[in-house]
């Protein structure tokens, strides 16, 4: 380990921190104080946040716990104080630049320069490539993550008292294990934790590679990760090789993987594996010719459906223009996501879907039956309404 640099905080560097909390808003924590009433003394605010971690005196209050309905289940979101937020952010532009340069390029998750658009386009232009993919689960990997083997790991590139104290502070306010899922720092302390499962595909990569040709590939998205390897019938080892690799780090840090939900996909029989909320396998096109088809997954437009329905029930009695401006976002940032893949069919459900929604409860207000299907064209709806209509796709680009 080289000589790291000193934590050395300033006004500045928590300024910046409230700039990059700010763009990402966020719900209040458990001192319920939203990010508008934290600005309204925001300069007293930012001093103390600086005050209390440059003194040593900064103890981080615990995450407001929200469940969020999944299959199976619930996942739990922890919400720090807005305060906390920006402490963390302070705390993580420190450490970025620290831990950046030992991750590997297939590494997509939440780091400078990458994005899940990336993940996904490597893992598509991959599937003409490899055969056989390792679609593969980890269980609950932010609940299970151990904080003396994550801490060890940071200490490995930062020598810093302070900084490694702050990072102790943060992680033990959530429990004895784990890191909360909606912590500002969360993500990057996962991609170090899973750092050494990427170091183990990159050998694999390097040790059976022929020149420029690979015969097993990777993309992780933080937890969320799958393998490929090459369909001939010399690198069959290779799937089974890479599996038993896989358990022993995991092991070494230890989590496990969801057998249930970790499975081995062959492409070549139109077998479907899903990665960052799409579904990918090879079908022929409308043109009669081999593609990899990417599509929103079954269960993500379900949920979409399950929180606009949501919507509409508790905002029944209430004018159309306020359900709208309620979905938009909603819808929004739903589309603006899944826009890239394979995507027309799902899109024109989930706009019929929501039209016919809007048409009843415009019906319902006048105590009638039926949809209005007569009474108002679809170009009046939007247009009066302003209700979401981008559904355009964007074609991919490998």
């Amino acid at each position: 380990m080289g000589e790291a640099k000193s934590f050395d905080i300033s006004k500045l560097a928590v300024w910046d921190a409230y700039i990059r909390v700010k763009r990402n808003d966020g719900g209040a924590g458990v001192d319920a104080v939203s990010l508008e009433m934290f600005e309204e003394d925001l300069e007293n605010n930012l001093y103390k946040i600086w005050n209390r971690m440059s003194s040593g005196s900064y103890f981080p209050p615990p995450a407001r716990t929200v469940l969020i309905p999944k299959s199976g289940g619930t996942r739990t979101l922890g919400i720090p104080t807005v305060a906390d937020r920006i402490a963390q952010m302070t705390v993580k532009l420190y450490l970025e630049p620290e831990l950046e340069p030992v991750f590997d390029e297939d590494s997509y998750g939440y780091r400078p320069g990458k994005s899940a658009l990336d993940a996904l386009n490597a893992t598509r232009s991959r599937c003409w490539q490899f055969d056989w993919v390792l679609d593969l689960d980890i269980k609950g990997f932010f609940d299970n993550v151990r904080h003396h083997i994550l801490l060890d790991k940071v200490a490995e590139r930062v020598n810093d008292a302070q900084i490694m104290r702050l990072l102790k502070l943060i992680l033990k306010v959530g429990g004895k294990k784990g890191v909360p899922q909606g912590g500002v720092i969360s993500p990057l302390l996962s991609n170090i934790y899973l750092n050494e499962v990427d170091k183990m595909l990159e050998r694999a990569k390097e040790v059976t590679r022929n020149g420029r040709y690979t015969y097993i590939e990777y993309s992780r998205f933080a937890d969320d990760l799958v393998i490929l390897v090459d369909g001939f019938s010399k690198w069959n080892w290779l799937v089974d090789a890479a599996n038993k690799r896989l358990l022993e780090e995991l092991e070494k840090l230890d989590v496990q993987l969801n057998r249930e939900k970790s499975k081995l996909v062959d492409l070549t029989r139109g077998e479907t594996f899903s990665f960052l909320g799409f579904d990918f396998r090879r079908a022929k096109t409308r043109r009669g010719k081999l593609g990899v088809l990417v599509t929103p997954r079954m269960k993500a437009r379900t949920a979409l459906l399950s929180r606009l329905k949501e919507v509409f029930r508790r905002f029944r009695s209430q004018p159309l223009d306020r359900i709208v401006a309620e979905i938009n976002p909603i819808l929004r940032g739903w589309v603006n996501y899944f826009r890239i893949g394979n995507s027309s069919q799902c899109f024109g459900y989930v706009k019929d879907w929501v039209e016919r929604k809007i048409r009843r409860h415009l019906m319902r207000a006048r105590k009638r039956s039926g949809f209005g299907w007569n009474r108002w064209s679809r170009a009046w709806l939007y247009k009066t309404f302003g209700l979401f209509n981008n559904y355009k796709v964007i074609r991919y680009q490998a």
